[in-house]
């Protein structure tokens, strides 16, 4: 069966700021985006190409939160796209931004590259070409798994090569023009761009003479710094003065000849959208409040370089169970990449996708992935069965598709939570997890099983490379994210003072149990007798509805069975642990033996357990 997602409803594993609204039915706001983008397009010029875009600065590692930037206008383009229009996702990259400070991990020594540009700072290992570089090259990496299809743009390239020569020397030009709108916003205390205020990046340079405002900062010639003043402005020449604080450094820059330095921010990011005609771009919702960089630079780019801002979209933050709002300055947040080595390429997009952009959210990375995959898998059974929204099916479309295809994903579906379940009781073994998926038919869960709604699998005899890529992301989550203490831990022999103790009743049971093992020795089958034992001990069949008696008698011999073979309260879903031990080796613990051999430890009691 071919693999699609599920779960448009809200996840715990995304956290309580998430929200089921991912749009009304018939329409999603990707859908409604893409109209108002198109009709801005058509209004500005009829049947032209349609420009979406994205900015983000290699400074540091691109988080999850910086995903957001590139997912946005990517699903936005791709349903244009779709539509038969022309469309193109530009990513600028702010590589031509200063160093703001030293990096997290990095000497102190490192302080001689603050206020280069980032294309300008070595890598330190000497891996990649520079510092930008280094944070570059895993967001291809992402982009290219998740399917998303962009135009790349250094800004390093267009200031050096002299492409934005014309619109700095304009810029310089209007420059009192400039500075009588950005007046209007420092006279509110308190307002501005949070990077604006730290580094002055809108203060530009002032004349000591005449007192005039320059929206350029040259880079110095000699220590390679952005400590720099412009002195004077040669509109003829074409050409500025400068003075260095850093080094006493005075130069010229020859504009149109040998550019060495950019436009301030709240210009800079104007005069873009003018020189790409860009028609839709998203940005943070710090970036919208009043006098910050979009309200500045709507009015910027409309009374100086006469084009028009673009069609806007504020998105939130995501959040990582645990941790504070992300920065990528600081490092040790994550990435894209760390997401993919946890969740499926189609998953990761739906988190994004199914949500307005408007709306925070956090992921767990830690126990409740299991849930997301539930409800991802839960989707793909509801769109299967011809039960799904029209909206759900069209954010269930952008998740799994794109204009370049589909993304990667597993061929079957089975439970990211029975995968590891198996991965865990198992001690990863790759062949005996194989074995287990072999006995796989199509009739797991069964309806008295924890969760009615669990995803299981489409139909009997599933390989390892059936599931793959899921299979390898679970691993990946057992040993990454599961604390070894939460591990499950088999035993090695039967627990000989608990068995001597049991009362009548729960020793029928167990002999009840053992002796049906292998009537059906499938999931399924494994499923309906360890939830018909306690149904037969009060006179019902295996197929009966449970009642609330049996229903308590079920949690206490669940209770039991984990005590006898893990030790612990709670453990792996008892129908997987019983596959993944073999028939001999269960009874072997139900009953009092001899001594087994030690068995694996991986996973977690804590994060693998299901309820009884």
């Amino acid at each position: 069966m071919t693999h699609t997602p599920a779960g448009t409803e809200d996840s715990t594993a995304t956290g309580p700021e998430g929200s089921t609204a991912a749009g009304t039915e018939g329409n999603d706001w990707v859908s409604r985006t893409a109209d108002e983008v198109m009709a801005e397009a058509d209004r500005r010029a009829p049947g032209a190409p349609v420009v979406c875009a994205s900015g983000l600065s290699p400074s540091g590692p691109i988080h999850l939160g910086n995903l957001r930037e590139l997912m946005v206008p990517h699903l936005v383009a791709d349903e244009i796209r779709r539509r038969g229009r022309e469309c193109v996702h530009l990513l600028s990259w702010d590589d031509y931004d200063r160093l703001r400070r030293v990096p997290a991990g990095l000497p102190p020594s490192f302080t001689e590259h603050v206020g280069r540009p980032l294309t300008a700072v070595p890598d330190p290992d000497g891996t990649y070409e520079s510092w930008a570089e280094r944070f570059k090259a895993p967001v291809r990496a992402a982009m290219d798994a998740l399917g998303i299809e962009v135009r790349e743009i250094s800004q390093t390239a267009m200031y050096a090569s002299g492409t934005y020569a014309d619109a700095i020397l304009h810029a310089l030009d209007e420059r009192a023009r400039i500075d009588a709108i950005l007046a209007r916003y420092r006279t509110r205390p308190g307002v501005g761009d949070a990077a604006d205020n730290a580094d002055a990046e809108d203060s530009g340079s002032q004349d000591s003479a005449a007192g005039l405002y320059y929206p350029y900062r040259p880079y110095c010639h000699r220590c390679g710094r952005d400590t720099t003043q412009v002195t004077s402005y040669d509109q003829a020449g074409a050409s500025v003065d400068y003075a260095c604080a850093a080094c006493g450094h005075r130069d010229r820059v020859h504009l149109r000849e040998d550019n060495r330095g950019k436009l301030v921010w709240k210009v800079d990011w104007p005069m873009r959208w003018a020189h790409e005609r860009v028609t839709f771009e998203p940005f943070g919702a710090d970036h919208s409040a009043p006098g910050s960089s979009f309200t500045v630079g709507a009015q910027v780019v409309r009374e100086v370089f006469g084009g028009q801002p673009p069609v806007p979209l504020p998105y939130s933050f995501v959040g990582i169970r645990g941790m504070a709002k992300m920065s990528s300055s600081a490092g040790g947040v994550p990435t894209p990449a760390d997401g993919l080595r946890i969740l499926e390429p189609a998953v990761l997009r739906w988190l994004y996708a199914r949500r307005l952009p408007g709306q925070a959210f956090t992921i767990d990375f830690g126990p409740e992935v299991g849930r997301l995959y539930d409800e991802w898998d839960r989707l793909a059974a509801r769109i299967e069965a011809g039960q799904a929204q029209p909206w759900e099916r069209d954010v269930a479309d952008r998740a799994t598709t794109t204009g370049l295809g589909r993304v990667a994903g597993p061929r079957r579906r089975v439970s990211f939570r029975v995968l590891a379940s198996l991965l865990d009781v198992t001690a990863g073994d790759t062949a005996q997890v194989g074995r287990i998926l072999a006995g796989f038919d199509d009739g797991f869960p069964h309806d008295n099983a924890p969760d009615d709604n669990a995803p299981g699998v489409s139909a009997p005899g599933v390989t390892v490379d059936d599931v793959e890529p899921r299979l390898s992301l679970a691993r990946t989550w057992l040993a990454e994210q599961v604390p070894a203490e939460e591990r499950t831990h088999v035993r090695t022999e039967p627990d000989a003072g608990l068995l001597a103790s049991l009362t009548t009743e729960d020793a029928t049971s167990l002999r009840e149990l053992t002796s049906r093992l292998t009537d059906d020795w499938t999931l399924t089958g494994l499923t309906r007798l360890v939830y018909g034992v306690p149904k037969l001990r009060v006179g019902l069949t295996l197929d009966d509805p449970a009642t609330a008696e049996v229903k308590r008698a079920q949690r206490g011999f669940f209770r039991l069975l984990y005590r006898l073979l893990v030790g612990a309260d709670r453990g792996p879903r008892l129908p997987t642990l019983l596959l993944a031990l073999g028939p001999d080796r269960v009874r072997a613990l139900l009953a009092e033996g001899g001594p087994l051999q030690e068995a694996g430890t991986s996973g977690g009691e804590n994060r693998l357990t299901e309820p009884g």
